[in-house]
Protein backbone atom coordinates (compact mmCIF):
# COMPACT_ATOMS: atom_id res chain seq x y z
CA UNK A 1 0.00 0.00 0.00
CA UNK A 2 1.47 3.45 -1.13
CA UNK A 3 0.83 6.59 0.34
CA UNK A 4 -0.15 4.53 3.63
CA UNK A 5 0.38 7.15 6.15
CA UNK A 6 -2.96 9.99 6.37
CA UNK A 7 -5.88 10.64 4.18
CA UNK A 8 -7.29 8.05 1.83
CA UNK A 9 -4.14 5.44 2.04
CA UNK A 10 -4.10 5.85 6.31
CA UNK A 11 -7.85 4.85 6.41
CA UNK A 12 -7.26 1.84 3.64
CA UNK A 13 -4.26 0.75 5.43
CA UNK A 14 -7.29 0.46 8.88
CA UNK A 15 -10.50 -1.10 6.57
CA UNK A 16 -7.63 -3.89 5.17
CA UNK A 17 -6.10 -4.58 7.92
CA UNK A 18 -9.45 -4.54 10.06
CA UNK A 19 -10.71 -7.00 7.51
CA UNK A 20 -7.89 -9.66 8.35
CA UNK A 21 -5.17 -8.35 5.82
CA UNK A 22 -1.82 -8.26 6.84
CA UNK A 23 -0.27 -5.23 5.27
CA UNK A 24 2.94 -3.18 3.97
CA UNK A 25 2.48 -0.04 4.51
CA UNK A 26 4.66 2.54 2.37
CA UNK A 27 4.91 6.31 2.18
CA UNK A 28 7.88 8.60 1.94
CA UNK A 29 7.21 10.66 4.76
CA UNK A 30 9.32 13.83 3.97
CA UNK A 31 6.76 15.82 6.23
CA UNK A 32 7.32 20.00 5.59
CA UNK A 33 10.85 19.03 3.05
CA UNK A 34 8.58 18.86 0.08
CA UNK A 35 10.53 19.18 -3.05
CA UNK A 36 9.39 21.91 -4.94
CA UNK A 37 6.01 22.34 -6.16
CA UNK A 38 4.46 20.93 -3.90
CA UNK A 39 2.77 23.38 -1.15
CA UNK A 40 1.73 21.63 1.29
CA UNK A 41 3.76 19.61 3.66
CA UNK A 42 3.46 15.79 3.30
CA UNK A 43 2.66 12.65 5.90
CA UNK A 44 5.62 12.15 8.53
CA UNK A 45 6.98 8.91 10.30
CA UNK A 46 5.29 9.95 13.07
CA UNK A 47 1.85 9.76 11.00
CA UNK A 48 2.89 6.43 9.80
CA UNK A 49 4.34 4.56 13.09
CA UNK A 50 0.98 5.49 14.31
CA UNK A 51 -0.85 3.29 12.37
CA UNK A 52 1.51 0.32 13.15
CA UNK A 53 0.49 0.93 16.99
CA UNK A 54 -3.08 0.46 15.86
CA UNK A 55 -2.45 -3.44 15.02
CA UNK A 56 0.39 -4.62 16.40
CA UNK A 57 2.29 -7.27 14.58
CA UNK A 58 -0.14 -6.80 11.59
CA UNK A 59 1.33 -4.14 9.60
CA UNK A 60 4.82 -3.88 8.08
CA UNK A 61 6.35 0.10 7.71
CA UNK A 62 8.97 0.89 5.03
CA UNK A 63 9.80 4.09 4.02
CA UNK A 64 10.43 5.16 0.27
CA UNK A 65 9.46 6.76 -2.94
CA UNK A 66 7.38 5.54 -5.55
CA UNK A 67 9.37 7.51 -7.81
CA UNK A 68 12.58 4.98 -6.62
CA UNK A 69 12.04 1.44 -8.39
CA UNK A 70 14.80 0.37 -6.55
CA UNK A 71 13.06 1.04 -3.04
CA UNK A 72 10.07 0.26 -4.41
CA UNK A 73 11.69 -3.53 -4.94
CA UNK A 74 13.14 -3.52 -1.48
CA UNK A 75 10.00 -3.03 0.07
CA UNK A 76 8.49 -6.22 -1.72
CA UNK A 77 11.13 -8.53 -0.90
CA UNK A 78 10.27 -6.95 2.99
CA UNK A 79 7.03 -8.12 2.28
CA UNK A 80 7.70 -11.43 1.01
CA UNK A 81 10.50 -11.89 3.28
CA UNK A 82 8.03 -11.51 6.24
CA UNK A 83 4.66 -13.09 4.81
CA UNK A 84 5.73 -15.18 1.30
CA UNK A 85 2.85 -14.11 -0.87
CA UNK A 86 1.89 -10.93 -2.06
CA UNK A 87 -1.96 -10.96 -3.13
CA UNK A 88 -3.14 -7.30 -3.38
CA UNK A 89 -1.60 -4.23 -4.14
CA UNK A 90 -2.88 -0.46 -3.62
CA UNK A 91 -1.07 2.18 -5.42
CA UNK A 92 -2.13 5.59 -3.48
CA UNK A 93 0.76 7.70 -3.53
CA UNK A 94 0.36 11.30 -5.22
CA UNK A 95 0.09 15.05 -4.88
CA UNK A 96 -1.66 17.84 -6.32
CA UNK A 97 -0.83 21.29 -7.50
CA UNK A 98 -1.60 24.08 -9.61
CA UNK A 99 -3.40 27.22 -9.27
CA UNK A 100 -3.93 28.53 -12.95
CA UNK A 101 -4.25 27.58 -16.53
CA UNK A 102 -2.86 24.63 -17.85
CA UNK A 103 -0.71 26.53 -20.54
CA UNK A 104 1.04 28.63 -17.78
CA UNK A 105 1.82 25.53 -15.69
CA UNK A 106 5.68 25.19 -14.88
CA UNK A 107 7.64 22.11 -16.63
CA UNK A 108 8.72 21.53 -13.30
CA UNK A 109 5.10 21.38 -11.58
CA UNK A 110 3.81 19.07 -14.85
CA UNK A 111 7.19 16.96 -14.02
CA UNK A 112 6.41 16.26 -10.18
CA UNK A 113 3.13 15.49 -11.13
CA UNK A 114 3.79 12.85 -13.79
CA UNK A 115 6.93 11.52 -11.60
CA UNK A 116 4.96 11.10 -9.00
CA UNK A 117 1.01 10.25 -9.72
CA UNK A 118 1.82 8.43 -13.40
CA UNK A 119 5.17 6.71 -12.88
CA UNK A 120 4.73 6.02 -9.36
CA UNK A 121 1.86 3.69 -9.94
CA UNK A 122 3.50 2.21 -12.90
CA UNK A 123 6.66 2.13 -11.05
CA UNK A 124 4.47 -0.10 -8.22
CA UNK A 125 2.63 -1.90 -11.29
CA UNK A 126 6.03 -2.89 -12.64
CA UNK A 127 7.55 -4.31 -9.31
CA UNK A 128 4.34 -5.81 -7.60
CA UNK A 129 2.22 -7.82 -10.60
CA UNK A 130 5.11 -10.61 -11.54
CA UNK A 131 5.12 -11.39 -8.01
CA UNK A 132 1.53 -11.67 -7.92
CA UNK A 133 1.12 -13.61 -11.34
CA UNK A 134 3.98 -15.71 -9.97
CA UNK A 135 2.90 -16.26 -6.39
CA UNK A 136 0.56 -19.40 -4.96
CA UNK A 137 -3.03 -17.96 -5.72
CA UNK A 138 -2.82 -15.74 -9.22
CA UNK A 139 -6.48 -15.80 -9.55
CA UNK A 140 -6.93 -13.80 -6.70
CA UNK A 141 -4.51 -11.06 -7.23
CA UNK A 142 -5.46 -7.36 -7.23
CA UNK A 143 -4.04 -4.29 -8.52
CA UNK A 144 -5.85 -1.20 -7.61
CA UNK A 145 -4.89 2.50 -8.14
CA UNK A 146 -6.10 5.53 -6.75
CA UNK A 147 -7.54 7.93 -9.44
CA UNK A 148 -9.88 11.19 -9.05
CA UNK A 149 -12.83 12.38 -10.25
CA UNK A 150 -10.43 14.54 -11.72
CA UNK A 151 -9.47 11.50 -13.69
CA UNK A 152 -12.49 11.83 -15.88
CA UNK A 153 -13.35 15.38 -16.38
CA UNK A 154 -11.47 18.67 -16.28
CA UNK A 155 -11.45 20.68 -13.15
CA UNK A 156 -10.47 24.36 -13.40
CA UNK A 157 -7.15 25.92 -12.66
CA UNK A 158 -6.49 21.49 -11.58
CA UNK A 159 -5.22 20.56 -15.31
CA UNK A 160 -1.71 19.15 -15.15
CA UNK A 161 -3.69 17.39 -12.05
CA UNK A 162 -6.03 16.58 -13.75
CA UNK A 163 -4.00 15.24 -17.32
CA UNK A 164 -2.05 12.70 -14.56
CA UNK A 165 -5.07 11.33 -13.32
CA UNK A 166 -6.60 10.34 -16.68
CA UNK A 167 -3.28 8.60 -17.13
CA UNK A 168 -3.63 6.66 -14.11
CA UNK A 169 -7.08 5.41 -15.57
CA UNK A 170 -5.58 5.01 -18.48
CA UNK A 171 -2.57 2.82 -17.31
CA UNK A 172 -5.31 0.59 -14.94
CA UNK A 173 -7.00 -0.31 -18.43
CA UNK A 174 -3.75 -1.05 -20.23
CA UNK A 175 -3.06 -3.34 -17.57
CA UNK A 176 -6.08 -5.44 -17.18
CA UNK A 177 -6.00 -5.70 -21.01
CA UNK A 178 -2.50 -7.30 -20.37
CA UNK A 179 -3.50 -9.48 -17.67
CA UNK A 180 -6.23 -10.86 -19.37
CA UNK A 181 -6.50 -15.04 -18.76
CA UNK A 182 -3.73 -14.60 -15.32
CA UNK A 183 -6.70 -14.11 -12.67
CA UNK A 184 -4.83 -10.96 -11.47
CA UNK A 185 -7.29 -7.95 -11.70
CA UNK A 186 -6.56 -4.05 -12.17
CA UNK A 187 -9.03 -1.75 -11.60
CA UNK A 188 -8.86 1.87 -10.43
CA UNK A 189 -11.09 4.02 -7.66
CA UNK A 190 -11.97 7.59 -8.42
CA UNK A 191 -12.74 9.37 -5.50
CA UNK A 192 -14.41 13.15 -5.31
CA UNK A 193 -13.92 15.61 -2.75
CA UNK A 194 -12.41 13.61 0.28
CA UNK A 195 -11.53 15.23 3.44
CA UNK A 196 -7.74 15.08 3.43
CA UNK A 197 -4.56 17.05 3.29
CA UNK A 198 -4.92 17.25 -0.53
CA UNK A 199 -8.32 18.75 -0.60
CA UNK A 200 -7.58 21.41 1.50
CA UNK A 201 -4.70 22.02 -0.46
CA UNK A 202 -6.90 21.95 -3.36
CA UNK A 203 -9.59 24.72 -1.43
CA UNK A 204 -6.38 26.70 -0.90
CA UNK A 205 -5.66 26.92 -5.13
CA UNK A 206 -8.71 27.87 -5.38
CA UNK A 207 -8.43 30.65 -2.57
CA UNK A 208 -11.58 29.21 -0.64
CA UNK A 209 -12.25 29.71 2.87
CA UNK A 210 -12.59 26.10 3.85
CA UNK A 211 -12.61 22.77 2.00
CA UNK A 212 -15.97 22.41 2.61
CA UNK A 213 -17.37 24.94 -0.16
CA UNK A 214 -16.03 22.10 -2.63
CA UNK A 215 -19.13 20.50 -1.22
CA UNK A 216 -21.13 21.71 -3.63
CA UNK A 217 -19.85 20.03 -6.30
CA UNK A 218 -21.01 16.67 -4.91
CA UNK A 219 -24.68 15.57 -5.14
CA UNK A 220 -24.57 13.94 -1.69
CA UNK A 221 -23.63 17.72 -0.83
CA UNK A 222 -21.15 16.94 1.71
CA UNK A 223 -17.78 15.81 1.57
CA UNK A 224 -16.61 12.08 1.73
CA UNK A 225 -14.82 11.10 4.76
CA UNK A 226 -11.82 8.94 3.83
CA UNK A 227 -13.07 5.45 5.53
CA UNK A 228 -15.90 5.73 2.75
CA UNK A 229 -13.60 5.78 -0.19
CA UNK A 230 -11.62 2.91 1.78
CA UNK A 231 -14.14 0.86 1.81
CA UNK A 232 -14.82 1.11 -2.28
CA UNK A 233 -10.78 0.17 -2.50
CA UNK A 234 -11.56 -2.66 -0.05
CA UNK A 235 -14.30 -4.27 -2.17
CA UNK A 236 -11.70 -4.02 -5.36
CA UNK A 237 -9.11 -5.68 -3.48
CA UNK A 238 -11.98 -8.61 -2.53
CA UNK A 239 -11.88 -11.57 -4.50
CA UNK A 240 -15.46 -10.24 -5.51
CA UNK A 241 -13.63 -6.91 -6.32
CA UNK A 242 -13.09 -9.08 -10.24
CA UNK A 243 -15.90 -7.81 -11.18
CA UNK A 244 -14.47 -3.86 -11.93
CA UNK A 245 -11.15 -5.73 -13.49
CA UNK A 246 -10.37 -2.87 -15.74
CA UNK A 247 -13.33 -0.07 -14.96
CA UNK A 248 -13.08 3.19 -13.08
CA UNK A 249 -15.28 2.96 -9.66
CA UNK A 250 -16.27 6.04 -8.73
CA UNK A 251 -16.39 6.46 -5.47
CA UNK A 252 -17.09 10.45 -5.92
CA UNK A 253 -20.70 11.06 -4.04
CA UNK A 254 -22.06 12.21 -7.26
CA UNK A 255 -19.21 14.23 -8.73
CA UNK A 256 -20.05 16.66 -11.11
CA UNK A 257 -17.97 20.23 -12.18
Amino acid sequence: MTGAARGIGAATVRRLARDGYAVLALDWCVGEDVPPGIGYPMATPEELNALAAEFPGQLELTIADVRDRASLRAAVTQALDRWGRLDCVVAAAAIVNGGGPLWESSQEDLDLLWDIDVRGVWNTAAETLPVMLGGPNPSGGRFVAVASAAGTRGLYRLGGYGMAKHAVVGLVKGLAADLVGTGVTAAAVSPGSTRTAMLSASADLYDLNSPDQLAAHQLLKRLLDPEEVAAAIAFCCSLEGAVVNGSVLHADGGFHA
